[in-house]
């Protein structure tokens, strides 16, 4: 028996890379998550049972994977879709009412749909977490993306996403596609606001 593949890190791709003050464009391929659905401000528990319904997921499934395909990977990073009947809630008005999100985690092109079908029915059998029938497993093709590295709280992103739409996407020629997309690098339960690195990314075209 050869050796077993490296264990993969998506944290070492370029898409999971971005410098503060820099707008970069990338191309991406379709790739497929784990996947919630919510509406409304990120600070309700709505949203902490979203992100305590995927997780379990993921490592049930990443275990699944070592233990039965010899594929092993970091767990990636947690992923949020965020959109708005009127974009301007996320600069100018920052109504997080408004605000429709699916939190996401990455999965590796080898998974199965066995694998990910049975590692969902273990968890709801051993946990039941409240959001685990809401919880799906979808393609998502972003094509060209923009995007930048932001640090510090959340609610300071606002300025980034300003010139972001209304200065680099329109400069280059482009239109805005797709939802907005941010990339959790650090842990935003344990790291303190200021410094918490997150990549914004928008989808465009043209």
């Amino acid at each position: 028996m050869g050796p077993s593949p490296p264990r993969l890190d998506v944290k070492t791709w370029e898409s999971y890379r971005a410098t503060r003050g820099r707008f970069d464009v990338i191309d991406l391929p379709t790739r497929r998550y784990l996947m919630v659905d919510g509406h409304g401000d990120p600070n309700t528990e709505a949203f902490t049972a979203a992100v305590q319904s995927l997780y379990p997921v993921a490592y049930t499934c990443k275990f699944t994977s070592k233990r039965e395909l010899g594929r092993d990977h970091v767990v990636p990073p947690l992923e949020g879709l965020w959109w708005a009947d009127d974009m301007d809630s996320f600069t100018v008005g920052r109504d997080k009412s408004q605000w429709h999100w699916t939190l996401m985690l990455f999965t590796p092109d080898w998974y199965t749909c066995d694998l990910v079908t049975n590692a969902i029915e273990t968890v709801r059998q051993r946990k039941a977490p409240p959001r685990i029938d809401d919880l799906r497993w979808q393609d998502l093709s972003e094509g060209r993306v923009v995007q930048t590295l932001h640090v510090g709280s959340f609610d300071d992103e606002a300025d980034v996403l300003d010139e972001l739409h209304r200065q680099v996407i329109p400069g280059h020629g482009w239109t805005m596609s797709g939802h907005h997309h941010e990339i959790y690098l650090s842990d935003f339960r344990r790291v303190p606001e200021d410094r918490r690195r997150t990549i914004l990314r928008q989808p465009v075209t043209g």
